[in-house]
């Protein structure tokens, strides 16, 4: 972009070349939820937490080429059986994607835009846990792309499982 140039102009002017255009216009929280069932007895076990998480994503369009990304994760978090909190966070972001279609959409929107969007929603969750007088819980880093190219194969992997099937009889 020339020193003159605005960014609308330089948007603009990708629009007209056919150029993928790709921009982040807002991180936020779309939902948040912390609760500890068993407060204060929980502050009187040995802190060995057994953690389980349930981590998903989603987007949907919300105008044209903008879209809206949301990661939402569930931490349950049991010490000796007994429930310590649990945590719920949907981290969401708007995104503006022009010049960009099929599979190149998808992998933006499922694994770009969430890598993107990952370290706020640590950052939810570790203030929230703390808020909550727990030690803080860093998630550990998640590998998006990786997640969408295995979700790829599958869907491949079950297409061509239907064409064997509807070919054999």
């Amino acid at each position: 972009m020339a020193d003159n140039e605005t960014p609308s102009e330089n948007t603009q002017e990708n629009q007209e070349k056919g150029q993928a255009n790709f921009a982040l216009q807002r991180i936020y929280v779309k939902d948040l939820s912390f609760e500890s069932p068993n407060s204060p007895q929980i502050f009187q076990k040995q802190w060995k937490p057994e953690v389980k998480m349930d981590l998903s994503t989603k987007h949907k369009k919300v105008a044209d080429d903008l879209y809206e990304v949301v990661i939402s994760v569930t931490l349950t978090v049991a010490v000796e059986g007994m429930t310590a909190y649990i945590v719920e966070v949907q981290q969401a972001g708007l995104f503006t994607v022009q010049g960009v279609e099929g599979g190149q959409l998808a992998q933006a929107l499922n694994a770009f835009c969430p890598n993107l969007l990952f370290p706020y929603l640590r950052e939810t969750v570790d203030t929230a846990v703390i808020k909550g007088s727990f030690p803080a819980m860093m998630l550990a880093p998640v590998n998006f792309d990786a997640i969408f190219a295995q979700a790829v194969m599958q869907k491949q992997k079950e297409a061509a499982e239907k064409a064997d099937e509807s070919t054999a009889h």
